[in-house]
């Protein structure tokens, strides 16, 4: 960058923008700080899309953070002449207290850019805060509150409460037996080693029952347009139970399916986050639930449904298909698992119906219907699947009959 003043007063509006969305949630480190500042010199300020794009190649390294940087830019770049402005050596004025181009600015922005630049009222004024971050009133809230209305450092604990999470689901009964004295079966095999042990002569009989193990859990997560501010939470609740247990099996779907097992076993959440990003192309956009369910059942449901598997179906039923095949597909991954779940964000509403064909079409083959929209949300999932009980959830009925009117 040239030494010149322009040169210092750009810069110094590049690293206020870069800390924004860094206190967002996005990973800007002054690397990147440094590539922007060269991207910007590359394509120069003549043009505003250009002035957008250059940055956006720079700061943006997941789909899923689009959205905020969009939502970024126009409320720090906000002038539509701030090109020329900048030009004429002006520096641009953040406020967040007037209404942004979008109709609704995700919090934890707000309170972003409401701390990037400098106090233009004085000094700052030393404060004496407690902090009841842990407290149990504000981890109760917290709990409760929608993800989709967190700030950002609300999401930052909410994530971390999230890796621990378990998900215990009741164990079924297996076709394999371990030795127990008290057992409601004979065991031959163990009563002939006693005899041998001891030379032939009479034994006591050895008894055997049945083993027990969690059957494994199968996760479709959609993450089209409509899930965008669901979706980052929810991979972080599969990768926990991913790394909490064995034989999970994790797929995403927008318009077509995609594996992420494999990206999701390591360790660190945002190694596997993006990893999992780098394999996925379908990132915010269209839903075709019928069609990715379609894949699964033909490609992946003999490999990863055997053993009484638990399938947990994460989305809003909004299907770009209208429905179309959603349900003969529904039937036959309900036929082929132990149990299915669907996990609905859209729940959360007190006045939700099940209009859409998408809904209407996937209810009659479920087990359960709950909502995914908080950490209660959640944690109550855990608590169902711990329990032994009917595979259809009792207030099922009620959404069917409604679906069907």
């Amino acid at each position: 960058m040239t030494s010149s003043p322009d040169g210092g007063r750009l810069a110094l509006n590049l690293m206020h923008f870069a800390r924004a969305l860094r206190a967002a949630g996005l990973p800007v480190g002054p690397g990147k700080l440094l590539q922007a500042i060269e991207a910007v010199e590359a394509v120069g300020l003549g043009n505003r899309t250009d002035f957008y794009w250059a940055l956006h190649a720079v700061l943006v390294d997941r789909h899923d953070q689009s959205e905020l940087f969009d939502q970024a830019f126009h409320i720090f770049w906000r002038n539509p002449d701030i090109l020329k402005r900048m030009m004429a050596m002006m520096l641009p004025t953040v406020r967040t207290d007037a209404a942004p181009d979008r109709p609704e600015m995700a919090q934890r922005l707000a309170e972003a850019l409401h701390g990037s630049g400098p106090d233009p009222e004085g000094p700052e004024k030393t404060e004496i805060e407690l902090d009841a971050t842990f407290t149990v009133s504000a981890t109760e809230r917290l709990q409760e509150k929608d993800f989709e209305k967190m700030t950002g450092a609300e999401m930052a604990q909410a994530k971390r409460l999230l890796t621990r999470l378990a998900l215990p689901l009741a164990e079924v009964t297996t076709r394999r037996h371990r030795p127990d004295p008290g057992g409601p079966r004979l065991d031959p095999r163990g009563t002939l080693r006693r005899m041998l042990r001891s030379g032939g002569d009479l034994a006591d009989l050895a008894r055997k029952r049945r083993r027990t193990r969690p059957p494994p859990l199968v996760v479709l997560c959609d993450i089209s347009g409509s899930m965008t501010r669901y979706s980052r939470m929810l991979l972080h609740f599969m990768h926990a139970v991913t790394n909490d247990r064995d034989r999970v099996h994790s797929f995403v779907f927008g318009t077509r399916l995609t594996n992420i097992t494999r990206h999701l076993r390591h360790k660190d959440v945002d190694v596997a986050l993006d990893a999992v990003s780098g394999a996925v192309a379908d990132w915010s956009g269209g839903t075709r639930i019928g069609t990715a369910l379609h894949a699964f059942n033909r490609h992946w449901a003999r490999r990863v449904l055997g053993q009484g598997a638990v399938v947990l179906l994460i989305t809003d039923g909004l299907d770009r298909d209208a429905g179309e095949g959603l349900a003969a597909e529904a039937e036959r991954l309900h036929k082929s698992c132990r149990r299915l779940v669907w996990l609905n964000p859209l729940l959360r509403w007190e006045g939700f119906a099940p209009k859409s064909s998408g809904i209407r079409a996937l209810l009659p083959h479920v087990d359960d219907f709950r909502a995914a929209h908080s950490l209660n949300s959640l944690a109550g999932l855990a608590d169902a699947l711990s329990r032994e009980g009917p595979r259809r959830a009792p207030g099922l009925r009620r959404w069917v009959k409604e679906a069907a009117g």
